[in-house]
């Protein structure tokens, strides 16, 4: 199951990544029809004025959307399959196939309505979500459904909060940046009729939040003494931020390379993972126990072959009489 949720957080990801490739290509109306790619073709038709490139490019796209529509099946499939059943996991399951049914049709009014900025920032701004959930059920698939207890006092708690609120602000930014830039997945698209510094300095404005946030956070963490697995999380988030961060101004700098323009979605993807993972480790469930066989040992300590019970009940009971042999009372009590 696990392995599963891990696969669909990464295809979440992947496919935010090859959907900023269609648009930094100019191939968002490659095929710019939906579903179908032309009026009466499921494919790329060559006797259309439409560059072959740009068309196979976009209809990769959508191709790829079949095989996360085939590994968020299978998750949801292990999903309903786990017994017992458990509530969480099987709603952050069923979650991931909506999602990719939403952005089906999400995609199909982007190119319909010729790429407008605002479609295109809906699009991407739903796949930061599904990424963010696809974290959860990761989470979830190595949790029971008991009752979650806090691992940080409500200070830091708030914090993090406050953190994702900002982060969803800096996306929603970022997103408006892409809307008056130059990369806009057909030459006749028109921009967002803003200036691009303009938009490119709130964004950075909120960069700089974020960081600070995050920054902060680090201070309490160690404040409350949190555990080395949320000391953990916690430095993949500010490496994935400044990384980001640093990734965003060289591509300023350097006037949007296309290339810089996907690795930057990977990044927001990245840090999209990272927060989500700092999020669910806020509170702590009670664990998957270790799988069973049919006399209810666990399968990894299960005794070798031929042992008794008496053995497995005591497996020390022989080494423990033969370090007893010859020792006084008083050693035995002081070992």
């Amino acid at each position: 199951m696990r392995a599963l949720a891990v696969a669909v957080a990464v295809a979440q990801a992947a496919i935010a990544v090859t959907g900023s490739v269609v648009r930094v290509t100019g191939s968002g109306l490659g095929c710019p029809d939906w579903p179908s790619c032309f009026p009466g073709s499921l494919i790329p038709d060559p006797r259309y004025n439409v560059a072959p490139l740009h068309q196979w490019v976009e209809f990769g796209n959508r191709m790829l959307t079949g095989v996360l529509t085939i590994v968020v099946a299978a998750c949801l499939l292990a999903a309903l399959n786990t017994r017992p059943r458990r509530r969480r996991l099987t709603l952050l399951a069923w979650s991931m196939p909506a999602g990719v049914l939403a952005q089906a049709v999400i995609g199909g009014i982007t190119v319909l309505a010729g790429l407008a900025w605002w479609t295109v920032s809906v699009h991407f701004l739903v796949s930061m979500v599904l990424i963010w959930l696809a974290v959860l059920l990761v989470r979830a698939s190595a949790e029971l459904d008991g009752p979650a207890v806090p691992a940080l006092p409500a200070a830091g708690r708030g914090l993090i909060a406050l953190s994702t609120v900002t982060l969803a602000a800096l996306l929603a930014a970022g997103t408006l940046v892409t809307a008056a830039g130059p990369h806009a997945g057909d030459a006749k698209t028109p921009r967002l009729g803003l200036a691009v510094a303009q938009v490119a300095a709130l964004h950075a404005d909120l960069v700089i939040g974020y960081v600070g946030l995050v920054v902060g956070l680090g201070f309490l963490l160690r404040a409350v003494g949190a555990s080395a697995a949320l000391l953990r999380r916690h430095w993949l988030l500010i490496a994935a931020v400044l990384a980001q961060g640093a990734l965003g101004g060289v591509q300023y700098a350097l006037g949007v390379p296309e290339v810089l323009v996907s690795l930057h979605v990977l990044g927001a993807s990245l840090v999209t993972a990272a927060a989500a993972a700092l999020w669910v480790a806020r509170a702590e469930r009670p664990p998957v126990p270790h799988p069973t066989n049919s006399s209810g040992t666990t399968l990894e300590a299960a005794p070798a072959p031929g042992a008794t019970p008496d053995a497995m009940a005591a497996p020390d009971a022989t080494a423990t009489a033969t370090a007893g042999a010859g020792s006084t009372p008083a050693e035995l009590g002081s070992s």
